[in-house]
């Protein structure tokens, strides 16, 4: 039996190629979520760390990791900055202290934002 497999390859070729797009469209997607979380976590810090913490917003960073399909980021204080330790305490809070939320509020403002970011993404791919 023979078969005429050119289209076939050909869509194959396309399929591959999208993939390695997409991969990296998304690795700036993260990228740029990322840093909006983290200036959002920045100046929410800022705002209610007070005088007891104020070099604590500066220690708010993040790492973008490579994986298949795109990347990962991981956001918030740093331990090896100034105040960086603080994280826990003033996030989730303690017995004495209220929890101040200044990451997860950051993150759900950029979620909308990140979610519509992706979905572009997807729709620009040929494979649609």
């Amino acid at each position: 039996m023979r078969a005429d497999i050119r289209q076939l390859t050909r869509t194959a070729l396309v399929f591959q190629s999208s993939a390695a797009e997409a991969a990296e469209e998304m690795a700036r997607v993260v990228t740029r979520g990322a840093l909006q979380v983290k200036n959002g976590w920045r100046d929410n810090a800022a705002a209610s760390s007070g005088r007891h913490a104020p070099h604590y917003p500066r220690a708010i960073s993040y790492d973008v990791h490579p994986i298949p399909g795109g990347a990962h980021a991981e956001i918030g204080p740093d331990k090896g900055r100034v105040q960086g330790a603080l994280g826990n305490l003033l996030e989730f809070g303690s017995v004495h202290n209220p929890p101040h939320n200044d990451g997860g509020r950051a993150l759900a403002e950029e979620d909308p934002r990140f979610v519509a970011a992706v979905a572009a993404v997807t729709l620009r791919m040929p494979w649609r």
